[in-house]
């Protein structure tokens, strides 16, 4: 059985902080808010703001979920090597509740906030999410739930690694470039910028686990 430790209460604290921020603003805010935002940050539908206790929920349920897998990943992982890397996966699983309860309060604020366009927040927020992923990724061993899951990187433990060494400088330096230019840009470049880093930090590493798991095939 898992003991609850101080990680745990301070996920749970960061975790709880959207809510005591919508318990705050709540009967300040108008009768009908923004519910929805388009790709540019734009609002395209609004609706009565007890939505708003929905929505952030969806976002804190979320959050449980994901800190609660990262947690009991080796009771459930069949190649038992997430115990090898188990502080790795507690540390994802706080950096996935920091985002989203960032990102709720974010949206929670531009909705209290008039002039401040959620992409401002949104896309900044994300950006240090890739950062903070890139950091921690040469730390991911070999599992199925976390990391550059590809045929090749699951095949062969070698190309697992320096394919997480080559995606942790690689999303790190992208995730730093995605903050700064989506708080710098205007809205529509911010948007282009951001869809292309998106593209380069998905795909090479999966292109990069491809041609060296073959060249590695190849010379042995």
């Amino acid at each position: 059985m898992k003991k609850f430790t101080y990680l745990d209460i301070a996920a749970l604290v960061i975790w709880l902080l959207p809510v005591g921020y919508l318990a705050f603003i709540y009967e300040s805010l108008p009768a009908t808010v923004p519910l929805h935002y388009g790709i540019n940050g734009d609002v395209d539908r609004y609706g009565a703001k007890s939505e708003l206790i929905m929505a952030a929920g969806i976002m804190l349920f979320a959050g449980a979920l994901v800190y609660l897998l990262m947690k009991f990943l080796p009771a459930i992982d069949p190649k038992r090597q997430v115990k090898i890397g188990e502080s790795t996966f507690q540390k994802l699983g706080m950096g996935v509740v920091l985002f989203l309860s960032a990102l709720n309060i974010g949206i929670l604020y531009t909705t209290a906030h008039h002039g401040i366009t959620v992409d401002k927040i949104i896309l900044p927020i994300a950006g240090l999410l890739f950062a903070f992923l890139g950091n921690v990724m040469h730390s991911i061993k070999p599992n199925y739930f976390a990391g550059v899951r590809t045929p090749w990187t699951l095949e062969d433990e070698d190309t697992w690694r320096v394919t997480h060494r080559l995606a942790g400088k690689l999303w790190f330096t992208g995730g730093i470039v995605i903050t700064i230019a989506t708080l710098l840009l205007p809205s529509g470049a911010a948007t282009i910028v951001f869809m292309c880093s998106l593209t380069v930090l998905a795909l090479v590493p999966v292109v990069y686990s491809y041609i060296y798991f073959k060249n590695h095939q190849l010379k042995s």
